[in-house]
């Protein structure tokens, strides 16, 4: 396993790249959000994501988010309704969850029953340029130690999860705090998750 140390807010292109090739090749990922240390792999790359929820140790009716770039990325991806839209202009980037219709790009095995999904876009520089450089969404679901704590040190994650992580992208130490769920799927938002992100615009 792999323990890069990129730069918080200027992420060298060079490491990014590097963190790309290791998903374009179906390698799974730690990575650091605004909220918390991620598990990620390539959203496209099936025998990935089933890996993934081997490591979570979570069945498949366990949904995953993932990670947009930005807001255009993210209504490729999704029905936004224009009411949603205007939300998510004003909280994002930012640590929220938004819970919404899955557009016919997301592969199946990410969908619920009610063919929703959850989408990020962290105020992170580091997982958006690896976003962004990928060219499409990353899987996201939190980093837990044994006792099932998050974890916010990218050296305990190294610890924990040794060779089963391909990758460990070291952005620093962070306090992890899950991102607030807000389910925009129908006609008016719910708040499913109060956590990092101010829920205060919503009541």
């Amino acid at each position: 396993m792999l323990l890069l140390k990129i730069n918080p807010r200027n992420p060298q292109k060079r490491l990014i790249r590097k963190v790309v090739e290791v998903l374009q090749s179906g390698g799974i990922i730690g990575y650091p959000t605004d909220t918390i240390y991620g598990i990620g792999c390539d959203l496209f790359n099936k025998g990935a994501i089933e890996r993934v929820y081997q490591i979570k140790k979570v069945g498949k009716n366990k949904p995953l988010s993932f990670i947009c770039s930005d807001l255009k990325d993210l209504s490729l991806y999704a029905q936004v309704p224009n009411y949603a839209y205007r939300i998510m202009k004003k909280l994002l980037p930012g640590p929220y969850t938004f819970l919404l219709r899955a557009s016919r790009l997301v592969p199946k095995i990410m969908l619920t029953k009610r063919k929703t999904v959850g989408i990020r876009v962290p105020d992170n520089a580091i997982c958006l340029a690896i976003v962004k450089e990928l060219g499409h969404p990353i899987i996201s679901t939190s980093v837990r130690n044994r006792e099932g704590a998050l974890i916010g040190d990218p050296q305990e994650i190294v610890e924990e999860y040794g060779k089963r992580l391909d990758v460990v992208v070291d952005g620093g130490v962070i306090v992890p705090e899950h991102s607030s769920i807000i389910d925009l799927s129908d006609e008016e938002p719910k708040i499913l998750r109060v956590g990092k992100g101010d829920v205060s615009y919503f009541s």
